[in-house]
This record gives structure tokens, C-alpha cells and sequence, in this order.
């Protein structure tokens, strides 16, 4: 196939960044960087691999675990149908903790996933140490990974752990920082998402009944693991800010939303 034939494919498959997925594909697949591929998008490329992975493209399977990795941050990312794929919305938590936690801060990463929230924020701030929390061992070993990969691997501990359940908490200490983009879609919803979505793991993404069940938890029940001057930093859905806010105040919080690149509620700001 050549670059323009897997430009038409894709885009006939309703992929809208077509001209930029094929590049990465041609790249990735055949060994060359998109310097290379300029004077040869004529080109017959003719490598297996690649065709499979544009037919698996073009049927919706998600780019980034086709590609096996995806960049976060300042960070590159191992990820597969185990982990959530990092999400550029995702960066403002991390801009958010890499700022306002205070110097030689202890944190936790709950339900961490790849692992992308702590690393980078470990990576960005070399004075911090974090633990990261998931359900599942075969998450925590990408987690793992990525930590390693990204050079931070001597101050993160990992930790598995069901977060809706944090009687663990209890032989770790206290925190400066709890950090956290827990599943937070109604269970109703799952089924109305994009196709692409069906392909990661549903744990990382339902919320609920209401998409609010990790909120109460984690709000309502991590707070007395936090140091006096300690903050919460949780991603919410664009929808959810007024709702976690007052699940916030009720537990005793001040809340602040802030909001991503595109102007949508996305980070909520607790202190007590």
C-alpha cells in the first residue's frame, strides 16, 4: 500500500486525522521517520504488518495500542487493552499537581493505570516520591514499565489495591497529595460511547450508576489520609463539576474547578 492509498482508507473508515495515523503507521511499521516518508508517498510499501494494522485501523481498534505506545506530557507510554489511553485532557491534572504540591511531596495515584499521571508528575518534579494504585496486576506491570522507561522508577511504589476499598491505606502514612482520574461514566452510557472506546477497559471507565461512585469514595473516605495542608486533585467529567463540588463540601472540602484546554470542567481542586 502506499501513503495515499492508506489515507484514502482511513478516511473512508471515518478516521479524521487520516493523513497524520497513516504517517505513524508507514513510520512505525517500516522502520523510516516522516522526513523519509515525504519523498516516498508514492511508494508501495509492501509489509504485512502494516496492512494488518491499517485493516485493524480502519475497523476501529485504537491507534494508540496499535502502535503499542502513546506520548503524554513530556512522557512516552507503553499502553495496551489493560490501561486507559492518556489523554491530552488528562495533561492539566498533571500541570495542575506538578505546580501546586509542595516541595519534597509524598503522593498517591489512584487508580493509576497506565501509570501516566504519576510518572509525569514524578518526572516533572524530581523532589517528589509517589505510591500508584490499581485493581489489577497486569496494569500495575505496564505501570511498572513505563516508570522504569521514563526514569522514575526509584521513587514510585507500586501498590494493588481496590481503591473503593481503602482500609489498605491505613499502613501507608500520610500524603501532601492524592491524585486520582478515577472511572467517572454512568454505566448506562458505556454501551452510547465511540466505537474506539470499546476496546479499553471498561473498569477504567464506569463510574456508576451516576459516574459518581469513585467521587464519594475517595472524597468522602481518603481525606483523614491527607497531611493538614494537604490537597486532592481529581479529573472530572465536563459535566460533573457542580455534583463533585458539593459531594466535596458535604465531606468537609473546599472545592475548585478548573478547566481543560478546550474550556470544558475538568479538574476539581480540594483543600480542607
Amino acid at each position: 500500500m502506499t501513503y495515499n492509498e492508506i489515507c484514502l482508507a482511513l478516511s473512508e473508515a471515518g478516521i479524521e486525522n487520516d493523513r497524520g495515523e497513516a504517517a505513524m503507521l508507514i513510520c512505525h511499521f517500516c522502520g523510516i521517520n516522516k522526513a523519509e516518508l515525504l519523498g516516498r508517498r508514492e511508494e508501495e510499501f509492501d509489509c504485512p504488518s502494516l496492512t494488518e494494522a491499517v485493516k485493524r485501523r480502519c475497523g476501529r481498534y485504537p491507534l494508540q495500542y496499535i502502535l503499542g505506545y502513546w506520548e503524554f506530557c513530556h512522557e512516552t507510554y507503553r499502553v495496551t487493552e489493560d490501561t486507559l489511553i492518556p489523554r491530552a485532557d488528562t495533561e492539566k491534572l498533571v500541570e495542575l499537581a506538578v505546580r501546586m504540591m509542595p516541595e519534597q511531596a509524598r503522593f498517591i495515584d489512584l487508580c493509576t493505570g497506565s501509570g501516566c499521571v504519576a510518572i509525569s508528575a514524578l518526572a516533572a518534579r524530581p523532589d517528589c516520591r509517589a505510591v500508584a494504585v490499581d485493581l489489577f496486576e497486569k496494569t500495575l506491570e505496564i505501570a511498572g514499565e513505563n516508570a522504569e522507561r521514563n526514569g522514575v522508577g526509584d521513587r514510585i511504589g507500586l501498590l494493588a489495591k481496590n481503591v473503593l476499598e481503602p482500609a489498605f491505606m491505613e499502613e501507608l502514612g500520610l500524603f501532601d497529595c492524592i491524585l486520582s482520574n478515577p472511572p467517572y461514566i454512568e454505566t448506562k452510557q458505556l454501551s452510547l460511547l465511540d466505537d474506539e472506546l470499546s476496546f479499553e477497559p471498561e473498569a477504567a471507565l464506569d463510574g456508576g450508576d451516576d459516574g459518581l461512585s469513585f467521587y464519594r469514595v475517595i472524597i468522602g473516605e481518603y481525606g483523614k489520609y491527607l497531611r493538614p495542608e494537604g490537597l486532592m486533585l481529581l479529573e472530572i467529567g465536563w459535566d460533573q463539576g457542580k455534583a463533585v463540588a458539593a459531594i466535596a463540601a458535604e465531606a468537609g472540602f473546599r472545592c475548585e474547578i478548573y478547566k481543560d484546554y478546550n474550556g470544558n470542567d475538568r479538574v476539581a481542586y480540594l483543600t480542607k
